[in-house]
């Protein structure tokens, strides 16, 4: 047990004299987060909360245990021991938490690529470009290569009825480079197969399934909570998501380009490997 949260627990006791049951249940739950991410309470950040809490099937242990780690950075955060409470609300806990993959699972799957085809090279690319946009796979390999212009890409979204712009980590876009350079063929589209032809959704899913063993859609919620656990408006990251709803639509209508483009690069961990 770390000496914060053996200052915490005294607190409880002392300060806040709660009952026996209800400091048993702060330790147990706090001893059990502490104990799952490997290192004193203290140094845990919200990627490592929503990654304990997304461990817990039931809503309303889930929920209890949230509330243990709320009151426990709340103390931290008025008593000098922190610079941030990392509060979550639990009304933002989705009933089922979305699979996601972290940057460090990512990038380490993308170091077991052999860049010794062109198309390995093309493999590093896709996954690159989904989790650095998190465009949807249709609109990914839909993608041209004219769609993209000085670190943006235009997003055609269904039916052509609509389009959006966002931004692309500079990572991302050495890959793309590097891969278009190699590749033999021509083709305006952005991914291809070996017959230079537009890639298909079974191959991106192989490709996916092959290097990371989840569905490119992952990619996309894996864009989505890097940015929200980095402190990004949830309603810029629906914009950058290109959300169908009408209401959702407008209640966005004037988020401008430069607070997409901003939100990206003040959140997103591709983009935070630049500084």
């Amino acid at each position: 047990m770390s000496r914060y949260l053996e200052a915490f627990l005294e607190y409880l006791q002392i300060n806040k004299g709660v009952s026996k049951n209800t400091y048993e249940a702060y330790k147990r739950d706090l001893l059990q987060f502490e104990e799952y991410i490997k290192k004193p309470i203290i140094e845990a950040d919200n990627m490592d909360i929503i990654s304990f809490l997304s461990s817990i099937g039931n809503k309303r242990s889930l929920n209890r245990k949230l509330s243990s780690i709320n009151s426990f950075f709340d103390f931290a955060y008025k008593h000098g021991m922190s610079d941030t409470k990392h509060k979550i609300k639990q009304a933002k806990i989705p009933k089922t938490l979305p699979k996601f993959l972290t940057k460090e699972e990512i990038l380490n799957a993308i170091k077991n690529i052999k860049p010794e085809k062109w198309f390995d090279l093309r493999d590093k690319s896709l996954i690159l470009f989904i989790y650095a946009t998190g465009l949807r796979i249709s609109e990914a390999l839909n993608t041209k290569i004219s769609d993209i212009e000085n670190g943006w890409v235009k997003v055609t979204m269904a039916k052509g009825e609509k389009q959006r712009i966002v931004p692309i980590a500079k990572v991302a876009l050495d890959a793309i480079e590097e891969y278009l350079k190699k590749r033999p063929c021509q083709s305006e589209y952005l991914f291809v197969n070996k017959d230079c032809k537009p890639l298909s959704r079974i191959s991106a899913f192989n490709i996916t399934k092959k290097y990371l063993n989840v569905s490119p859609h992952v990619l996309r919620h894996s864009f989505a909570t890097a940015l929200v656990l980095g402190g990004a408006d949830l309603r810029v990251v629906q914009e950058l998501l290109g959300h169908s709803s009408l209401n959702t639509t407008q209640i966005y209508t004037h988020i401008q380009k430069e607070n997409l483009k901003d939100t990206v690069i003040k959140y997103h961990p591709l983009e935070l490997m630049e500084n």
